[in-house]
Parts: structure tokens; C-alpha cells; sequence
């Protein structure tokens, strides 16, 4: 690990508003071995030519471009392309600490692990910031991080804010067309880690934006969620039979977040019905998992009050959100 070389991907797709806060970030990193892939995933010609200028900023940098193919391609494509042993991987839209990627190779040299993840604070429309509890860092076997993960327990699926060994993706790729592809995909290089260094000091900053893919308005891809999330829950609990409580409850939360995401939206009935009924057959176990958070059981119990009910709750919460913006 000693100074071994980090590839640093970045998929661009018209990002060209945010870029450079992103790239300023990447620059000013206090680990210097670094490649920067910019995979321009057809963008239009202003954000292609900022992609570009930074070949004259910075000899680390690589640039690519290529027709259009979403998210998960243009991951794919830069990970092929890559000359690291390590993989890292940015949202050209959000920006890092200076010592991101120096935590992260401190995390594996500890641990001697091939994996390492860091934690992330959210800075979200109204300028606000939000943070995870600190804890100290430590090394975890994969089951215990997945189980974390699925409990939404200071591990997440992101595809950012973490440190990969390069091998760890020979068998894995991010789906493409998907949405939500880092649920996808996080977990199955998990699946290969004997340990995992998980640090939980915030070095990544996620930016919420209204017209993001999670944020956006609801339309049918945001319905890869579910598939997402079930092909995880399938993988893991096959080599963990353990986590089937786990995965369950990841199961039902990615229900609640998709069915959120539809209250305002007319149509999708039966698809709408298919969610409500799922909860509902799964609420009892949910209801008796100690680790279950309270979010989840409190949304089960509006919902078996009634749909109305839930529906006016949640819009009831949306709206003091939206009031406590500036």
C-alpha cells in the first residue's frame, strides 16, 4: 500500500456548474499519487470542453469521452480504464475533504484490509449540514458491515467515500440502466473482503440537489430501487443466511422510500398496492427487530391506520421541512 497509486473515477454528464468545486477538492488532496479519470458520458459541448482544460491544470488528470450511456457505464468504463491498484470513486456534483483520500489509505494500512470506507455529511438545500455520530474507526468481517449497512448503521451502499482494491471489481460492475446502481454493487465487494476498515470521521461531502436521481420526481425508473435492493437482499442472505431479519427490514425501508416518492403522482394503482401489501405482510417481523429504527416502526404503524392517513402525515412532515428553510 505503501504510496500505491488511487484511480480516482468521476462520471460527468453535464455537470459543468459543479465541477470545478469537485476538481479544486481532488487537486488539494494531501495524498499525491492520484490518477483523475473524467468520464464525459456524452455531455453537451460546454461541459466536454471544461473536462478537457483541466489536462492544462494537472498532469494526474485523464479524460474520456464517450456517447452517453448513464451512470453505471461511465463508472464501468472508467474502472476498465484505470491504471491503480486502488479504486476510488466521486460524484463530480459533491466535494471531498483535502485528507479524504490520505484517511482512506491510512484506514487500509491499519487494518491491512482491501477495503476502506469513510464516513459523509450531507449538506442539504437550505444550506444546512448534517453529520453521522462519530465513533472510533475499527475493522469489521463483512457480515457485521453488511448488517450495519442494511440498518442504515454508519455504513452506507454509496459508491463514493470509499477505497477499493482493484482486484475486488474483476467479478463485479455497476448495472447498466439502472438506477440506484451503488445498491447494486456496493454490497458484492463487501461480499469479497474478509475485514473492512470503516472509519466514521466525515471526509466526503454529499450534496442533495432537488433535480437529483434520488430527489427528482417520481417516474419508472425510480421503481429499480426495489430491484436493487432485493437482489442484495438475495445475495447476502444466501452467504449469510444470518441477516435475513436485516435484509428484510432493508427491504421494506426501500418500499416506504419508493411509496414516498409516489404520493403526488397520479396512476401507478397497481404498483402503488404491490408496495402497501409487502409492508403490510412483512410489519410483524419489522414491528419485533430490536435494531429496526423507530422511523421504520412508526411508518408501519400510519400505514396500518390507513393509507390516507399516512399519505397526510407524510406531506404533514414534508411541508415543516420545507419551512425550516431560510
Amino acid at each position: 500500500m505503501q504510496d500505491a497509486l488511487i484511480s480516482v473515477i468521476l462520471p460527468v454528464y453535464n455537470v459543468e456548474r459543479y465541477l470545478p468545486k469537485c476538481m479544486d477538492s481532488l487537486f488539494a488532496q494531501t495524498y499525491a499519487n492520484l490518477e483523475f479519470l473524467l468520464i464525459d458520458d456524452g455531455s453537451g459541448e460546454a461541459c466536454a470542453r471544461l473536462c478537457d482544460s483541466y489536462l492544462q491544470k494537472d498532469a494526474r488528470v485523464r479524460v474520456f469521452h464517450k456517447p452517453n450511456g448513464g451512470l453505471s457505464d461511465a463508472r464501468n468504463y472508467g474502472i476498465a480504464r484505470a491504471q491503480g491498484q486502488y479504486i476510488a470513486c466521486v460524484d463530480p456534483d459533491d466535494y471531498v475533504d483535502a485528507d479524504l483520500m490520505e484517511y482512506l489509505v491510512d484506514l487500509i494500512r491499519k487494518y491491512d484490509a482491501p477495503m476502506a470506507i469513510a464516513s459523509h455529511r450531507v449538506l442539504l438545500p437550505n444550506g444546512r449540514t448534517q453529520e453521522f455520530p462519530r465513533r472510533p474507526d475499527c475493522a469489521m468481517d463483512a457480515r457485521e458491515c453488511l448488517e450495519r449497512m442494511l440498518y442504515h448503521d454508519g455504513v452506507d451502499t454509496s459508491a463514493w467515500a470509499k477505497l477499493v482494491r482493484r482486484e475486488l471489481y474483476a467479478g463485479v460492475s455497476y448495472p447498466k440502466g439502472k438506477l440506484f446502481e451503488d445498491i447494486g454493487t456496493t454490497y458484492a465487494l463487501m461480499l469479497q473482503c474478509d475485514k473492512i476498515a470503516v472509519g466514521f470521521e466525515p471526509k466526503y461531502t454529499y450534496v442533495v440537489r432537488a433535480n437529483s436521481i434520488v430527489n427528482g420526481a417520481f417516474h419508472p425508473g425510480k421503481l429499480d430501487l426495489l430491484e436493487m435492493t432485493d437482489r442484495m437482499a438475495r445475495d447476502v442472505t444466501a452467504r449469510f443466511p444470518s441477516l435475513a431479519r436485516a435484509a428484510e427490514r432493508r427491504q421494506v425501508y426501500a418500499r416506504f422510500s419508493t411509496l414516498n416518492q409516489m404520493l403526488n403522482v397520479r396512476g401507478w394503482d397497481r404498483e402503488r398496492r404491490a408496495i402497501i401489501n409487502y409492508i403490510r405482510a412483512h410489519r410483524s417481523d419489522i414491528l419485533k427487530d430490536a435494531r429496526a429504527p423507530r422511523r421504520d416502526k412508526l411508518a408501519i404503524g400510519l400505514l396500518s391506520i390507513g393509507y390516507p392517513v399516512y399519505c397526510a402525515c407524510w406531506r404533514a412532515h414534508q411541508r415543516r421541512i420545507a419551512g425550516r428553510n431560510p
